[in-house]
C-alpha cells in the first residue's frame, strides 16, 4: 500500500502532536445522551431555491450498477460477512444477558453500562448488511458471496459460546490503535500522515479479545484486560468499515450502487463513534491503570500527561487537513482518498491483526480476488 493508506495496512511511527489536551476526563455516562443526540442530514440545492441560478451540471449515473459497482458491492458483502462472524462471537459472550452477567460481561459494562445492547445492536446492523447485500446482488443477477466453506476456525470454550465454525480468530490479536491518535491530531493520511499507537504493546503482541474458556474469567484484572482488548478492537474494525465504504463510494458508477455504500456506510460511522467512547473508558479511572496478572498487558490512564492524541474524552474527529493543505482543516472521515485506499490493503491489515489465523490459503486466495476486482473499479 502506499504511504497515503489508512492504518488499515500501515505500520506507523511519527506525527504532528497538534494542541495540547483540555483537563480532565468524565466517565460515559455524561456523553451517551450526547451521542444519542446525534443525527445525520445532508442537503441539496436546487436552480429553483436560488431564483436566476444556473442548474448544476453533473455525468448522469447509470441508473443500474455497472460490473465495477458489482464488484464493489461484491467486496463489502465478503467484509461485512467477517464482520457479522467476529461479531457474533462477541454478541455471545458479551452481549445482552437473560441473567446474571459473567465476569466478561461484568468488565465491558465497567467501560459502559449499556455494552450489551450496544454490542448485541451493533451484532444486529452487521447481519443486516451482509443479508442484505448478498439479496441485492442476487436481485440484480450478481453472484452472492458465501464464505460457509470457510467457517472451519475454532470456537471460544467459555460457558455461552456456540460452537460453531467460524471465519474470524478473536483469540490471538494483534490490535491496531493507532486510529485512536489518527482521530485526534489535525494531520491527515490523505497528505502522508502517520500515527503512533496508542497502546503500542497491544498492537505488538497477540491477545485475546474474548474468554477462550472459563479459566479465562478470572482473576478479575485478567478478565478486565480482555475486556478492554476488546474495546479497541470493536474501534479499530469499525473506523476500517467507515473509511472502506467512503472511500468505495467515489468509485460507484451507478446511482443505485451509491445509495447502497452511503447507506451503509453511515451506519458504520455511527458505529465508530459509539467505540471511540467505549475504547477510551478503558485507558481512564475507574479501570485504568491496569496491567494483566498473567500477560503483562498493561492500559495505563490517558489522563496523566497524554497531551490531545491520547485525552480519553475526545470521541469526534479534530479537524483536519481535507482536499487541498491549502484549505481550513476540516473534520472528516479519515482516509477517504479513493485512490490510495484499497480492497487489497484491508485484507492485508486484517490478516496482519491475526484476525484469519488458522485460516486457509484457499480462504486468502479467494478474498484477494475480490479485493483485486473491486479496486479495479472506476466510474
Amino acid at each position: 500500500m502506499t504511504s497515503r493508506e489508512t492504518e488499515i495496512g500501515r505500520d506507523a511511527h511519527d506525527i504532528t502532536t497538534g494542541e495540547p489536551a483540555t483537563a480532565g476526563c468524565s466517565a460515559s455516562a455524561g456523553r451517551r445522551g450526547l451521542l444519542q443526540g446525534i443525527g445525520m442530514a445532508g442537503a441539496a440545492l436546487t436552480a429553483g431555491l436560488l431564483p436566476g441560478a444556473p442548474a448544476a451540471r453533473a455525468a448522469p449515473r447509470p441508473a443500474k450498477p455497472t460490473h465495477g459497482d458489482i464488484d464493489l458491492l461484491r467486496f463489502v458483502a465478503w467484509a461485512e460477512l467477517i464482520e457479522s462472524d467476529l461479531w457474533q462471537q462477541y454478541a455471545e459472550l458479551g452481549g445482552l444477558a437473560t441473567g446474571s452477567p459473567n465476569p466478561y460481561q461484568a468488565a465491558l459494562d465497567r467501560l459502559d453500562g449499556d455494552s450489551g445492547q450496544y454490542i448485541t445492536s451493533n451484532t444486529t446492523d452487521e447481519l443486516s448488511h451482509a443479508a442484505f447485500l448478498n439479496a441485492y446482488l442476487a436481485s440484480i443477477g450478481a453472484e452472492p458471496v458465501d464464505l460457509d466453506r470457510f467457517r472451519t476456525l475454532p470456537s471460544s470454550q467459555a460457558s455461552g459460546a456456540q460452537q460453531n465454525g467460524r471465519l474470524t480468530n478473536l483469540m490471538q490479536l494483534s490490535v491496531d490503535s493507532s486510529w485512536y491518535t489518527r482521530y485526534r491530531s489535525p494531520s491527515s493520511p490523505d497528505f502522508g500522515a502517520t500515527y503512533p499507537q496508542a497502546l503500542p504493546q497491544l498492537a505488538a503482541g497477540q491477545y485475546p479479545a474474548i474468554p477462550r474458556n472459563d479459566a479465562d474469567f478470572e482473576p478479575a484484572d485478567h478478565i478486565q484486560a480482555i475486556a478492554n482488548t476488546a474495546a479497541f478492537h470493536f474501534a479499530s474494525i469499525e473506523q476500517g468499515g467507515t473509511s472502506l465504504y467512503a472511500s468505495f463510494a467515489q468509485h460507484a458508477s451507478s446511482a443505485e450502487a451509491l445509495e447502497i455504500l452511503l447507506g451503509i456506510g453511515g451506519d458504520e460511522v455511527a458505529h465508530f463513534v459509539e467505540w471511540v467512547d467505549f475504547a477510551g473508558n478503558a485507558v481512564q479511572k475507574p479501570v485504568a491503570p491496569l496491567t494483566d496478572p498473567t500477560n503483562g498487558l498493561h492500559f495505563p490512564n490517558f489522563v496523566n500527561g497524554g497531551g490531545q492524541l491520547l485525552q480519553p474524552n475526545l470521541i469526534f474527529p479534530i479537524p483536519c487537513s481535507f482536499i487541498s493543505e491549502n484549505l481550513p482543516l476540516c473534520a472528516v472521515i479519515r482516509p477517504i482518498s479513493p485512490h490510495d485506499f484499497t480492497a487489497v490493503g484491508v485484507v492485508d491489515y486484517l490478516t496482519s491483526t491475526g484476525l484469519f489465523i488458522g485460516q486457509s490459503t484457499d480462504f486468502t486466495i479467494f478474498a484477494m480476488q475480490l479485493a483485486t476486482a473491486a479496486d479495479r473499479a472506476r466510474r
